[in-house]
């Protein structure tokens, strides 16, 4: 009688420790947690930090490339910010049915710049506005036709997407470590030393500190590039000191031209930025350690459409997930949703102040570089620990490899795409969206591998 009671008390604690354990985690915020709001402000910094070159990037190419005027290009540049605080809101806190409700930040993005100036050349900057809003629809469309493929999406899609995310990105890190593409001194020692500098100082408070410093390890690194770079004259103050310090909003300041016609260029566009939506958020909810819904990545979509609908009317860019920010979850263990609902209302703001938001613009690229390896590398390491679940048969190594190959070999030479028609370079521009096309085609194409026990059965 003892020895049975005695063995039930050893299952029992045996069970009570495998529940311990899966339920386990490694954030220090969870997804719903709500840290102080003096701490979530300093997470939230680190979240814009982040995201922040991206952002204002698109809106400065497509001025120069139309060669407007520096007060056309300052007021892009302040609404593509103030667009993407609303965005991120709406993404993150989540309106009726509209957002993933998950910590993403939003942004312009590349995929646009394109179609913009290719609109924007020939029919303004009310056609190329006029088109943003119209090709908004597309991605509202595919939202609603999201949730039934999901069943495309098994984990050696999702793991393969966010691995491609994250090795991407990397050759984009290294860019601004070495000091930023075309610039006069890429790859000098100064410019790899500041990089490793913030990268180092990143890690190891990452690694060894406590509480927020190990939280925001990617801001004090940030900082402390800044205090590094100043001396040494890498800092130019002027952009910070002419810029106004208020700046309203307005709704279709250079009018409107609702041409269908100019939206052909768009539509592209907006399905490649819908499949990097769909692995972005998957990729978030990998690092919140949460499942994502098929209606929440539907909502997802949505909110994407909704933030690029509302981008046209105030004259920035089309909206999209930020791949950039996935790597800070993992990496500062912070994956709470609030923080970024912070994060969104600073950028609705820092939108209205523009000197504010040209201090975060002027940063060195070597700063952001050092932390951009260290993000992506997080990523990229997320997706592979995703992959290390899924079954090693010849079937889902084919799929992993074949869609990692052309998804970094269309990354690393561009030029492999040159001759393909206008359309299919658009979709394929992306490693992350050639990678996912391919992925999701090897999927369905390629049949299941039966167990081995079934098969001798």
């Amino acid at each position: 009688m003892s020895t049975t009671m005695t063995n039930k008390k050893i299952i029992s604690g045996t069970k009570e420790k495998i529940d311990s354990a899966a339920g386990s985690s490694n954030l220090l915020y969870k997804i719903e947690d709500r840290p102080p709001l003096s701490v979530a402000i300093l997470l939230a910094f680190q979240n814009i930090i982040a995201a922040f070159g991206g952002i204002v990037a698109v809106p400065l190419v497509v001025a120069g490339a139309l060669g407007l005027s520096v007060q056309d290009t300052a007021f892009m540049v302040s609404a593509a910010i103030f667009v993407a605080g609303i965005a991120t809101f709406i993404q993150t806190k989540g309106i009726w049915k509209i957002g993933a409700r998950v910590p993403c930040i939003m942004g312009t993005d590349f995929t646009f710049v394109a179609p913009s100036i290719a609109v924007g050349s020939t029919a303004g900057l009310a056609g190329m506005f006029g088109a943003t809003i119209l090709g908004s629809f597309v991605e509202m469309i595919l939202s609603r036709f999201l949730k039934p493929l999901m069943r495309f999406f098994p984990p050696v899609v999702t793991g393969t997407v966010v691995t491609l995310i994250g090795l991407t990105l990397l050759p984009v890190s290294m860019d601004w470590a070495a000091g930023g593409v075309g610039s006069a001194d890429y790859g000098s020692l100064t410019n790899i030393v500041i990089s490793m500098v913030v990268m180092i100082i990143i890690i190891l408070l990452n690694r060894y500190a406590k509480g927020i410093l190990s939280s925001a390890s990617i801001l004090v690194g940030i900082v402390i590039g800044y205090i590094i770079c100043y001396p040494l004259g890498m800092l130019d103050f002027t952009a910070v000191k002419e810029a106004s310090w208020i700046a309203f909003p307005s709704i279709f300041k250079y009018g409107i031209d609702f041409n269908p016609v100019h939206v052909i260029p768009f539509i592209a566009a907006y399905l490649v930025t819908s499949i990097e939506t769909v692995g972005c958020l998957m990729a978030i909810g990998e690092a919140c350690e949460t499942e994502l819904s098929g209606e929440q990545l539907s909502a997802g979509l949505l909110a994407d459409g909704i933030g690029s609908f509302i981008a046209g009317f105030f004259g920035a860019g089309a909206n999209t997930s930020f791949s950039q920010n996935v790597g800070l979850i993992p990496l500062t263990r912070v994956a709470s949703r609030y923080v970024v609902i912070v994060a969104g209302v600073i950028l609705g703001l820092l939108g209205l102040f523009p000197k504010f938001s040209t201090l975060i613009a002027i940063m060195p690229n070597p700063v952001l570089g050092g932390a951009g390896i260290v993000m992506f590398g997080v990523v990229a390491a997320s997706g592979i620990k995703t992959l290390s679940k899924v079954k090693g048969n010849n079937r889902n190594l084919l799929i992993i490899a074949v869609s990692i190959g052309l998804g970094l070999g269309t990354t690393m030479r561009p030029d492999f795409l040159a001759n393909l028609p206008g359309v299919l370079q658009s979709i394929f521009s992306s490693g992350i969206s050639t990678g996912t096309v391919v992925a999701l085609l090897l999927n369905i194409i390629l049949k299941e591998e039966k167990d081995t026990e079934e098969v001798s059965a």
